[in-house]
C-alpha cells in the first residue's frame, strides 16, 4: 500500500519544554492523548493501545527533548514513520511541534483531522 507523506505544525505559547516532551517523547505521556495505552516493551519498542486493538512501533531514531521518531511494525523495510519534533520560532520565541506522518494515499486529509484533534487533546490536558 502506497503512502504520502503529511506535516503539520503547532505553534505552542509559552510551555515548559520539559512538559512539552514528556507529552510526546515518553510512553506514560503519549498514554495521556495519543492512545488509551502506551508501554514501553524495551527502549526501542513501544506498544500502543486502542479499544483492545494493540500496534507496536519501533522507535527508530530518538534526541530527548527534540524528537522521537516512529515506524509501525506494519511498514518495517519501508520509509514510512511517524515523528514528533520540537523546534524554537526565533521570530516569536514560541515552541513549535512539528509531525511529520505516512498515511495511505486518499486518506491524508482523515489523517489531518486526527493530528489536530489529538494534538488538541494533549495541549489541553498539559495546559499548553
Amino acid at each position: 500500500m502506497k503512502k504520502s507523506k503529511i506535516e503539520l505544525e503547532f505553534n505552542l505559547k509559552n510551555p515548559s519544554l520539559n512538559v512539552v516532551w514528556i507529552a510526546v517523547g515518553t510512553p506514560a505521556g503519549m498514554a495521556e492523548w495519543f492512545a488509551d495505552n502506551v508501554v514501553a516493551e524495551t527502549n526501542t519498542v513501544y506498544s500502543f493501545l486502542w479499544d483492545g486493538y494493540e500496534q507496536k512501533a519501533n522507535v527508530i531514531a530518538l534526541k530527548p527533548f527534540n524528537y522521537i521518531r516512529l515506524q509501525w511494525e506494519e511498514d518495517k523495510g519501508t520509509d514510512a514513520f511517524f515523528e514528533m519534533r520540537l523546534s524554537i520560532n526565533e521570530l516569536t520565541n514560541d515552541m513549535v511541534l512539528h509531525i511529520t506522518d505516512f498515511t495511505p494515499e486518499g486518506e491524508e486529509e482523515d489523517a489531518i483531522l486526527v493530528w489536530n484533534k489529538q494534538i488538541e487533546v494533549m495541549m489541553r490536558k498539559n495546559g499548553l
